[in-house]
C-alpha cells in the first residue's frame, strides 16, 4: 500500500512531465523556424583612409654634392737654428695669436756671436774712416781703402745674418690660428745640421676652405646663374653663394663663398675643383671633415610635392598609394628630389589630380578597395623648397 510520501512524490514527477511538455510544444516551432533558413556571410565595408592631392610650392634646383674641409693657413713650426730647446709657451691645441711666443732655444750661442761681428763691424768701420782720412793726404793708397770698405760691408753682412740667426731662438706664431701638440721637450738638441726638427703645427681654420667638386655640366649651370645675377667678373670666379653642412646637422646652416675654382676640367673624372671659403668662429669645421655641400642653380619655380612621410622605399625606388576611380588602392612609382620643411619634391610619376594616401596607410593594401575621404584643405609648409640632384633620405 503506497505511503503518503510515495504519493506526494509521484505528483511532483507527473507535473514535471506536463511541464516539459508544454515547452517542447512552445519552442518547437522557433526551432523549426530557424533551421529552415540558411546562414549568409556579411563582409565588413571597406576600411576608411585619407586622401589628397599633391600641393604646389616653390622649388629652387641645388647642387648637392660632399666636400673635405681644409685649413685656411697650416704651416709646420720647424727649427732653424741648432741648439737645446729652453722652453714651449702654450697649451697643447690651444688657439695662439699672430706673434706670440711658442718656442725657446737657448739664445746665449747666437747673443755671442752677435756682440763679436758687432765688434767687427766697429773695428771695420774705424779703420775705413781713418782710411778715408789718410787718403786726403795722399798717406794710403785707394786699394787700402777698398779694402777695410769692402770688410766693413762684410762685418755689417755678418752682423745682419747674426741678428737673424739670434731672432730665430724665438719661433713666433707667424697667424691667429690652432696648434698642435710640442713635438719636442724641453732639453733636446733641436735644428742639428742635415735634419730639420719639426716642433709642432699650427692652422688657421678661421675661416676655413671646403673642397668639393661639379661635373662639366653643373659648371655651366652655375656660371650661367652667376653671369645673370652679376656676380660674375671678367677672368674672376664667380661669388657664388655656397651652403653647408656637417654630418650630424640638420639641413645646411652655415653659409660660404665659392672662392676657387681649378684652372679646367680633368678629362679623367670629368670633374673641375671648386673651393668655398667659410667663416667659422666656433672651429665647427676641422680640416679633414666631410660637408655637405648645396650650391642653388637656378630661381624657385612651381613644383610638385606631398608629405615625406607618406613616401615608401623598397629595392626598386620611392612609391607612394593612391586611390583611384574604382576606390581601389594602387602602388604608384614616382621620382623623387629633395626634402625641406617635411615636403618631398615629387619629379615625376605623379599627376596633380591625384589622391594620396595621407592617412590611414596601414588600411591602404594595394588592390584593395578603400573608402576614401579628402583631406581638408590646409596650408602647405612656407618657404622654397630645395631640388637637389639625387635624394637625401
Amino acid at each position: 500500500m503506497p505511503t503518503k510520501g510515495s504519493r506526494v512524490s509521484h505528483t511532483h514527477t507527473k507535473f514535471a512531465t506536463i511541464r516539459w511538455r508544454i515547452a517542447m510544444i512552445v519552442v518547437a516551432p522557433l526551432c523549426i523556424d530557424a533551421c529552415g533558413r540558411s546562414n549568409s556571410y556579411q563582409a565588413p565595408p571597406p576600411p576608411s583612409v585619407t586622401v589628397s592631392h599633391p600641393h604646389t610650392m616653390p622649388v629652387a634646383d641645388y647642387l648637392d654634392t660632399t666636400g673635405s674641409v681644409a685649413a685656411f693657413q697650416a704651416v709646420d713650426l720647424m727649427a732653424r737654428v741648432e741648439g737645446y730647446l729652453r722652453s714651449y709657451n702654450f697649451q697643447d691645441g690651444s688657439r695662439v695669436k699672430k706673434n706670440q711666443l711658442l718656442f725657446v732655444i737657448e739664445p746665449e750661442p747666437y747673443q755671442a756671436k752677435l756682440d763679436g761681428e758687432v765688434a767687427s763691424l766697429e773695428n771695420a768701420q774705424a779703420e775705413y774712416d781713418r782710411q778715408l782720412r789718410m787718403i786726403k793726404n795722399n798717406a794710403t793708397s785707394q786699394a787700402n781703402v777698398e779694402k777695410w770698405r769692402s770688410q766693413r760691408d762684410q762685418a755689417a753682412a755678418s752682423v745682419q745674418l747674426a741678428k737673424i740667426n739670434l731672432g730665430y731662438t724665438r719661433v713666433m706664431a707667424p697667424f691667429d690660428g690652432r696648434i698642435d701638440r710640442h713635438l719636442v721637450d724641453p732639453g733636446n738638441l733641436v735644428g742639428t745640421a742635415g735634419s730639420a726638427t719639426k716642433l709642432a703645427s699650427i692652422e688657421q681654420i678661421d675661416p676655413v676652405y671646403v673642397y668639393f667638386s661639379v661635373n662639366e655640366r653643373d659648371l655651366l649651370r652655375i656660371r650661367a646663374v652667376a653671369m645673370k645675377n652679376g656676380k660674375m667678373a671678367q677672368g674672376k670666379v664667380p661669388q657664388v653663394p655656397v651652403e653647408l653642412g656637417l654630418q650630424t646637422e640638420n639641413g645646411y646652416p652655415h653659409q660660404g663663398t665659392l672662392d676657387f675654382a681649378g684652372n679646367g676640367v680633368d678629362t679623367g673624372s670629368g670633374t673641375l675643383q671648386l673651393r668655398a671659403i667659410v667663416p667659422n668662429p666656433q672651429l665647427l669645421f676641422l680640416p679633414g671633415l666631410f660637408a655637405r655641400v648645396r650650391v642653388q642653380l637656378g630661381a624657385a619655380t612651381p613644383r610638385m610635392v606631398v608629405p615625406d612621410r607618406v613616401v615608401t622605399v623598397d629595392q626598386t625606388g620611392s612609391y607612394v598609394l593612391t586611390v583611384g576611380k574604382d576606390n581601389k588602392v594602387v602602388q604608384q612609382r614616382i621620382e623623387v628630389g629633395a626634402l625641406q620643411n617635411g615636403m618631398r619634391v615629387v619629379l615625376s610619376g605623379l599627376a596633380a589630380d591625384s589622391n594620396v594616401v595621407v592617412d590611414g596607410l596601414q588600411y591602404a593594401v594595394p588592390g584593395d578597395a578603400v573608402t576614401p575621404s579628402e583631406q581638408s584643405p590646409t596650408s602647405t609648409p612656407s618657404g622654397s623648397v630645395a631640388s637637389g640632384h639625387a635624394d637625401d633620405r
